[in-house]
């Protein structure tokens, strides 16, 4: 994992969210701060996945599991803590706005293997639908390359990848091509609303 994060970040990586839901707890701060030291030496932002105190520990971001956890986040952390939630639909994407998380990922937005439980795919309307809510919403769940223009066209502040990076065989050139489809989309998007 080490490897893949040194990737990411020589590839231009921007943020790595350290989640693992199977390790012991000191197994997995071991893991996280190997991964955080690897990824904060490229620059990257870090957030750790549900576990509060952990992220505290770090001195990190969290990514949450729900919005009621936000305000409880927010005193461990501090204001210069990124507190994300995970969302599965529009309702879940209004109640981080209202806890006034700082942002949230909305999947399944494309058909994928790693979210079978949460069932179809909620496309590029759902993204519409909740970025006109107040939180940055990024797309995750079955986003290619293909699909990263069209995720930010439908308002999606960004994007979250981890099986494309994970199953290349070269990460960092993944994550380039990654990022060089976020700026055309984004170009694109500025060039609609500016005509």
């Amino acid at each position: 994992m080490e490897a893949i994060v040194d990737a990411v970040g020589r590839g231009g990586g921007r943020w790595l969210l350290v989640r693992d839901r199977d390790l012991e707890r000191g197994e997995r701060e071991r893991f996280a701060v190997r991964l955080a030291r690897v990824a904060r030496g490229h620059g990257m932002h870090v957030s750790i996945g549900a576990d509060v105190e952990l992220a505290a520990t770090l001195g990190a971001s969290v990514h949450l599991q729900s919005a009621v956890a936000v305000s409880s986040a927010r005193r461990q952390l501090g204001p210069g803590a990124v507190i994300g939630v995970s969302a599965h639909g529009l309702a879940e994407v209004a109640a981080a706005a209202v806890a006034r998380a700082d942002c949230v990922t909305l999947s399944p937005t494309f058909l994928t293997a790693s979210k079978p439980g949460y069932g179809p795919a909620l496309g590029l309307a759902a993204i519409e639908a909740a970025a006109k809510l107040d939180v940055p919403v990024l797309a995750l769940g079955g986003v290619m390359m293909e699909n990263v223009g069209d995720c930010l066209a439908a308002g999606a502040s960004g994007v979250a990848v981890m099986g494309e990076i994970m199953r290349s065989s070269d990460p960092a050139e993944m994550v380039r091509r990654f990022l060089a489809a976020m700026e055309a989309g984004t170009q694109g998007v500025q060039t609609r609303n500016s005509a």
